[in-house]
């Protein structure tokens, strides 16, 4: 932008030189200087004080101040008139003047390069500043910090993860493991009342068993005892019957009894007594006397001790008077006195009151029997057209009396006379079993066209 010093530059130097060279300055009078005064171009001081403006743009000052330098060079150029009777200055150096001009020229282009510059830095932004390398180094330096001290945070919070999570397996642990102990005592618990609720099953089971085979007394049954007793009384169906009469007919029957007791402790007949015709044929192997010890040696000692006769006879109930059988199974045949229908079959073994040792008596046993040939009677085996059948099974119960009767099951038997007891299994010796009678309960034929059986 122009200053207007420099218009006022561009004018002054030509009055003060037109005053430093002029000759007669200091002989001119004062009205002669006047008149020159009067002579200035008027136009010269407006464009010094329209250059002199600030508010016009650099190009407007530019020009003015060109025009004005042309203005003053013309002026400078043209012949000043003299005044008629003076003596005129010497004229202004033409090296001067080109000078001068050559002068203004320059600040002209100093100005107009200077506007450029400005116009050039205002169109074209600057160019970023250069990288520095140094903050650049403190960024990263503080970015590889935050990302350790992130890395560090997060092992720190995987580690106590990882804390937490063992802590949780190991509590999770411990409840499974109070929970199995707790649910392993509850199911032995359970088991235990399970065992116990089957223990009472089977207790009830053998108990309805039992009762099942206790032979109850029917109303129609007892009616008819009632009308007998009547009868063996000598009193009608309508009368009342004495309390000293039912006394007399209870005592009868009780001496009955006795006496039935006395004849051979049941009551019934034996078809297998030995002292009847009966005789064992055949039998497993005997428990061998000889290598027996202790009470056994004493009470089974000799051959009539080992004789299977001993089965046939009474035995009065004294303990060790039996047959002993090698192991807990085994067998015994016997041959009736006759032909029979057979009704049951009696086994009998020492009472469990004087008995020193009840493991020997037979348990699980099963009759057969089938009839044998007169002419096969030197018995050594089964006949060939010989057919055996199964009459009963039973057990043999030692909370029960010593003497046991056991009915046959089996329908429809005829006529037999052989006998085979098998026992499979005793009340818990693995030595020896102990049979210490066998009897056989039947009737004979009632007539002789009744079939005989070939069980």
């Amino acid at each position: 932008m122009a200053s207007p010093s420099l218009a006022a530059a561009a004018a002054s130097p030509l009055t003060s030189l037109d005053r430093a060279t002029s000759p007669d300055t200091g002989s001119r009078p004062d009205g002669a200087d006047a008149v020159a005064r009067r002579k200035r171009p008027v136009l010269l001081l407006d464009q010094r004080q329209h250059l002199s403006s600030p508010n016009l743009d650099s190009s407007v000052d530019v020009d003015a101040a060109a025009a004005a330098a042309g203005v003053a060079q013309a002026q400078s150029e043209t012949p000043r008139r003299k005044k008629p009777g003076h003596t005129s200055s010497s004229t202004r150096p033409r090296c001067q003047t080109a000078l001068s001009v050559a002068a203004k020229n320059a600040v002209l282009l100093a100005v107009l390069l200077y506007v450029g510059d400005l116009a050039w830095r205002a169109a074209r932004p600057a160019p970023p500043r250069p990288v520095d390398q140094a903050a650049m180094a403190g960024y990263d330096a503080r970015v590889a910090d935050v990302e350790a001290s992130l890395a560090r945070a997060f092992r720190m919070l995987q580690v106590q993860l990882e804390a937490v999570d063992r802590k949780i397996d190991g509590e999770v642990g411990a409840v499974r493991g109070e929970l199995a102990a707790l649910l392993e005592e509850k199911r032995l618990e359970l088991e235990g009342q399970l065992k116990r609720l089957d223990a009472r099953a089977d207790d009830l089971s053998d108990a309805l068993g039992a009762l099942k085979r206790m032979e109850f007394l029917r109303k129609d049954e007892f009616d008819k005892f009632w009308n007998e007793v009547k009868e063996s009384l000598g009193s009608g169906p309508g009368t009342e019957v004495d309390l000293d009469q039912v006394r007399a007919l209870a005592r009868e029957i009780t001496m009955g009894e006795i006496e039935k007791h006395a004849a051979d402790g049941i009551g019934r007949v034996d078809y297998a007594v030995a002292s009847a015709g009966g005789k064992v044929v055949r039998h497993s192997d005997a428990y061998d006397a000889g290598k027996r010890g202790g009470f056994f040696s004493s009470l089974l000692s000799g051959d009539t001790a080992a004789s299977p006769k001993k089965i046939l006879q009474p035995s009065f109930g004294e303990p060790g008077q039996c047959f002993p059988l090698q192991g807990s199974s085994g067998f015994v045949e016997i041959k009736l006195r006759k032909g029979i229908v057979p009704d049951a079959i009696t086994l009998e073994h020492v009472s469990k009151d004087v008995a020193y040792d009840m493991s020997t008596a037979p348990k699980d046993c099963r009759v057969s029997g089938w009839y044998q040939e007169a002419h096969n009677e030197a018995y050594s085996g089964h006949a060939a057209s010989a057919k055996m059948y199964v009459l009963t099974e039973f057990t043999y119960d030692l909370d029960k009396k010593n003497v046991q009767t056991f009915d046959i099951t089996a329908p429809d038997v005829g006529i037999i006379n052989m006998v085979r007891l098998d026992f499979t299994s005793n009340h818990g010796s693995s030595a020896l079993t102990c049979i210490y009678r066998i009897r056989v309960h039947g009737h004979e034929p009632v007539s002789p066209g009744m079939s005989v059986s070939q069980s």
